[in-house]
Order: C-alpha cells, then sequence, then structure tokens
C-alpha cells in the first residue's frame, strides 16, 4: 500500500472519533490489551509519562518532552488529534514517525486481522499500538503520552507509567464521562496507578478531595501545582511568557495563551518529582526545553500566530474551560477582532459563545468533517448571544475573507475547533 491507501484505511475501515463523533467511541481496554498482545506489547519496552486532564493536555506533554529531550533523553511523544498531517501524532524528538513506518504498521495489521475477524479496533487504538510500536522500535529512553478522552477506559490506560499527571477538570465530553465535574474527575483519576507518583494541576475541594483519597487507595504520592504560589506566576511579553525565580533560573516560553501559565505550573511540579526519582535534568535543560517547546515538540495551535499583517492568531480551545481563558484575551482586542469561528455539533456550543466577545465581527464557518455544526447553526447560536456575521461552508473561504477585509493593525483569530484550526494552518501550508 502506499502512505495514502493506508491512511484511509485507518480512516474509513475503522471510524476515527475526531471526525465522527459518538458512533466511533469504543471505551474499554479489552480490544487494545488483545491488539497489543499480537505486536508484541510494545509499551512494556520504554518508559512512559502519562498525561490526562480536560484542557492542556497537549501543552503540558510538549512541554515535558521538550525538556526531557533537552536533558539528553530520547522522548517519544504521542497526542491527538492531529492538525494537518497524521504522523504528528507519534513523534520521536520532535520529528514525527516516517510514512513507510505507518505503511508498514498498516500491512502487518492487515495480514494480523485474518485471524482476528472479531477484534475490530478502533482508529485510535491501532494509531496509539502503532504509536507505541515505532517507540520501542527506535529504543525511545521515555514516552509521553497523552490520553485520548478520559482516563479509565481510554486505549492509553494499559501503559504503568513513572508518573502520571491531570492537568485540570471541567466539562467535556459529558456524554461519555458524565454531567458533573466529580464524575468527570472520576474517570481522569482512572489513570491513577498504584505507587506511581500524580501530579494534580488545579484541583479545589470536592475534586481535591476525590484525587486525594484515589491517590491514597493507591498508595501513590500526590502533589498538586497550584499549592506553590510562584508557580503560577508568568509576566506576559508580546511574544512569550517570562518565568522568574523558579528553582531551575528564569525560563521564558513562546506559548502566551492566558491557561499556559498552569499548564507551566504543571509541568515544573511534573520535573520535581522526576528529578525526585532519579532523573537527571539541569537547570539548562529545562530552560531550553522551555524556550523551544514548539521547535523541539512540534506543538502547534496553542495561540499561535500564523500570519502577519494582519496579525493571524489560531488557537484550539474548543470547551467552556479553554474559553474561560480565551474570551477575555479576546475581549481586550475590541472592536479590532475578527473571529473565524466553527464548531463539532457535541459541543456545549451555547455556553462557549456566551464567552465571546460581542464587539467582534464574526466569520461563522464549518470544517470539512461529518462531525462538524453546520455554519449556519453555528450563526443561529452565535445570534442569540449578540454575536453577528457571515457564514461561510469553508474554513478557508472564511479566513481569506476576513483577512482580506482587517485592517494591518487589526487581529484575525480562528478557533472554536481543531479541526477548523488544522484547515486554516493547511491553507497556510499548501
Amino acid at each position: 500500500m502506499t502512505y495514502q491507501e493506508s491512511l484511509d484505511f485507518l480512516y474509513t475501515q475503522h471510524p476515527q472519533f475526531q471526525r465522527v463523533g459518538a458512533s466511533a467511541y469504543k471505551p474499554g481496554l479489552s480490544r487494545v490489551i488483545q491488539l497489543s498482545e499480537q505486536f508484541g506489547n510494545p509499551h512494556e519496552q520504554f518508559k512512559s509519562i502519562h498525561v490526562a486532564g480536560t484542557n492542556g493536555k497537549g501543552s503540558t506533554s510538549s512541554m515535558i518532552a521538550a525538556v526531557l529531550q533537552s536533558a539528553g533523553y530520547k522522548v517519544g511523544l504521542y497526542t491527538s488529534p492531529h492538525l494537518v498531517d497524521f504522523r504528528e501524532r507519534i513523534r520521536i524528538n520532535g520529528e514525527m514517525i516516517p510514512q513507510n513506518s505507518v505503511v508498514g504498521f498498516v500491512d502487518r495489521w492487515q495480514h494480523l486481522r485474518s485471524e482476528l475477524p472479531d477484534l475490530e479496533p478502533s482508529f485510535f487504538e491501532l494509531t496509539m499500538v502503532m504509536a507505541f510500536e515505532y517507540f520501542a522500535q527506535e529504543k525511545v529512553d521515555v514516552a509521553v503520552v497523552e490520553v485520548g478522552l478520559g482516563g479509565r477506559l481510554d486505549s492509553t490506560n494499559i501503559i504503568t507509567p513513572r508518573l502520571s499527571i491531570i492537568t485540570n477538570i471541567s466539562k467535556d465530553h459529558t456524554q461519555f464521562l458524565g454531567n458533573t465535574l466529580p464524575q468527570i474527575a472520576a474517570e481522569k483519576a482512572g489513570i491513577i496507578k498504584p505507587r506511581v507518583p500524580v501530579v494534580i494541576g488545579e484541583a479545589e475541594g470536592q475534586i481535591r478531595t476525590l484525587f486525594t483519597d484515589v491517590a491514597r487507595s493507591n498508595q501513590s504520592p500526590i502533589y498538586f501545582a497550584g499549592d506553590t504560589l510562584w508557580y503560577t506566576e508568568g509576566q506576559h511579553l508580546e511574544d512569550a511568557i517570562a518565568y522568574h525565580n523558579t528553582p531551575w533560573g528564569d525560563l521564558s516560553c513562546p506559548l502566551t495563551g492566558e491557561y499556559q501559565p498552569r499548564n507551566a505550573a504543571t509541568v515544573m511540579c511534573a520535573i520535581e518529582v522526576l528529578t525526585r526519582q532519579g532523573w537527571h535534568i539541569s537547570k539548562r535543560a529545562v530552560a531550553q526545553g522551555f524556550s523551544n517547546v514548539e521547535k523541539l515538540s512540534g506543538l502547534l495551535g496553542r495561540w499561535t500566530t500564523i500570519a502577519h499583517n494582519p496579525t493571524t492568531i489560531v488557537d484550539t480551545g474548543h470547551n467552556v474551560g479553554g474559553w474561560e481563558y480565551l474570551g477575555p484575551k479576546l475581549a481586550s482586542y475590541g472592536s479590532k477582532l475578527r473571529m473565524v469561528i466553527g464548531f463539532v455539533a457535541d459541543k456545549d456550543v451555547d455556553s462557549i459563545m456566551a464567552l465571546m466577545p460581542r464587539e467582534a465581527t464574526y466569520y461563522f464557518t464549518q470544517a470539512g468533517i461529518p462531525r462538524a455544526m453546520s455554519a449556519e447553526r453555528v450563526q443561529e447560536i452565535g445570534a442569540l448571544h449578540g454575536l453577528h456575521g457571515r457564514a461561510f461552508t469553508s474554513v478557508a473561504d472564511a479566513l481569506r475573507t476576513a483577512r482580506n477585509e482587517a485592517a494591518t493593525d487589526e487581529v484575525v483569530f480562528v478557533g472554536g475547533s481543531t479541526f477548523v484550526v488544522g484547515e486554516a494552518v493547511e491553507a497556510f501550508t499548501r
């Protein structure tokens, strides 16, 4: 098979949750355990760090991977979804998995599946085992593994990591994880393993108590990043955030979203726990990892500027928790803001749009996936919240129009959905 044929097989034979939604969701570990066994349980051949949470998983995973790479470790990074290229999901030291490795895995699975006709793994399960096999073949020192959805029943939960991380809890994927924050937190807490340390980025009240109880029952040391106030301090500069007087010296990070200091706090706490375990991570490595996180990890879409004149920013925040940070930041631009916005249909779009700035000019759109909410429906919900603009069935058309109509001192923002951001980034890389 060619590389494109291999991708077509993955997408069409095994539906991708991010594209089609609930019909592709297959909770539970029995299939992935059986699938992993067919490939020799590759996840048992390297150390791992497991990252769950509602928001910030990708940024946190990327920062940790960048720091460890700067410290001299060979680091695998598994994240989802991708923005433009499927191979973004699977990286070693920032480099995407080669196309021939994707083809080889799909070919091996096609030979195996004839002997296992009832297995029918999901797109995510196949992709994850592909990543683990690649990491094992390349003999990584450690893999940073981002949870796909939830934690307890997520495919990635077959690993036994050296450190577990839960960034935060807010409402998302409620149809699968529960309608209350404690229910969602209980699902995320499912990644806490016996006697494996766990770092919690943000948790208060009942949620903090829940995590503490689960950790205690597993005899797992637990650390709350927010307990040390300096962790969340950060001076926002034009193109970076400066963190002063940390145990690793003064740090600078190009991830400038309003929520990034919380992610940085989680990462710094995680680094502290890893050094206690005997990992060799110098101050210089921490500084290099923070300052070069985008280059070292390949991270995209976290308050990323993709063009100038006018400044065009993308961010993948796609739930209420993310927009509680994005909304006030965007509102600060007043009427000099143009918003290219689209969503997937199973999000709480009404609550998200209530957080959006009303002075902006809107370009409502939809990504080219079955799960996308129509641009006309997004426009209708926006109007209920005093958000007015035109509807575009193509992200590229919406972005082109917004940029053409914007003055050079205005800002164009693209967001609401990872897929809208992906199509916008792709429009600038063609």
